[in-house]
């Protein structure tokens, strides 16, 4: 089965995709994109990441060239021709082809990209054991909120990450939890779930609302409001949520064991209530 490629409208060979150097894109980051996932074959809350692809373009100024009935045919139509089990969508939109200037043209026609790739899920016995995490600075611009191509930070954050041998780099903006680098991050004190506000210093996930209703809807207080590198170390328990990632728990930050160093009973639960509710 092919991975497959989407340029401007037509599907390609995967070897044949290719965009021009002078995209700026590619000179400048100057796009937004969004991974979507499957389950079953279905794309999983595709409504409300194209409702964010939009919030992040309309963010740049950046011209949005389809609506969300021609995102979701096409994004069909790929996962139809790439027949994965379960696959990842790719889906990017720069603001063209132009010379390079930093100042942009009102009239550039945007680039779309997209591509349907194979998605290998967690093995079960991760989310069983847990996971380990790092902190590390939080280096990333001012409008964390915009789901940009620019992420150099993260790549920085991730490369920590396989040196150190651990699953996830946790951001601390001037010694508060921003999120994950490719995550957000939920806390537990006294059985209130607690994770970082929305705004510009996190881009909220949405596997972040979806677990914070699933919690809400369990009774479970939850609070959105920052929490302290201490506090992290502190905390019942800590758990990471996101598209790849699902609900799953960590059980050391730093070296430091969390709670008593398994995954504790509330992240189960809600790991347990997402599953539910994807399936």
């Amino acid at each position: 089965m092919p991975n497959v490629a989407f340029i401007n409208g037509t599907f390609v060979p995967m070897a044949e995709a290719k965009v021009s150097i002078e995209d700026r894109g590619f000179q400048f980051g100057d796009g937004v994109y969004e991974v979507i996932r499957t389950y079953k074959g279905r794309p999983f809350e595709l409504e409300a990441h194209l409702a964010r692809l939009d919030r992040s373009a309309t963010a740049l100024d950046l011209k949005q060239p389809y609506s969300h009935d021609d995102w979701t045919r096409h994004i069909l139509e790929g996962i139809r021709r790439a027949a994965y089990p379960e696959a990842k969508i790719y889906v990017q939109i720069t603001r063209g082809v132009a010379p390079r200037d930093h100042a942009y043209s009102d009239d550039a026609t945007p680039t779309v990209v997209m591509t349907v790739r194979e998605f290998h899920p967690l093995d079960r016995s991760v989310q069983v054991a847990g996971v380990e995490a790092i902190t590390t600075e939080d280096i990333r611009w001012g409008r964390c909120d915009i789901k940009s191509v620019n992420l150099l930070a993260n790549v920085l954050a991730r490369q920590q990450v396989k040196q150190a041998q651990v699953f996830e780099a946790i951001l601390v903006n001037e010694g508060l939890v921003t999120e994950g680098a490719v995550s957000n991050v939920m806390v537990v004190q006294g059985g209130t779930v607690v994770t970082a506000p929305q705004g510009p210093r996190i881009l909220s996930g949405i596997t972040r609302t979806v677990v914070l209703d699933l919690a809400r809807s369990e009774g479970l207080p939850v609070q959105e409001r920052f929490v302290s590198q201490a506090d992290l170390y502190e905390a019942d328990e800590v758990f990471l949520t996101g598209t790849t990632v699902e609900v799953l728990a960590v059980i050391r930050v730093d070296g430091k064991i969390i709670g008593d160093g398994r995954p504790g009973p509330i992240a189960q639960r809600l790991a347990a209530r997402f599953t539910s509710r994807v399936g």
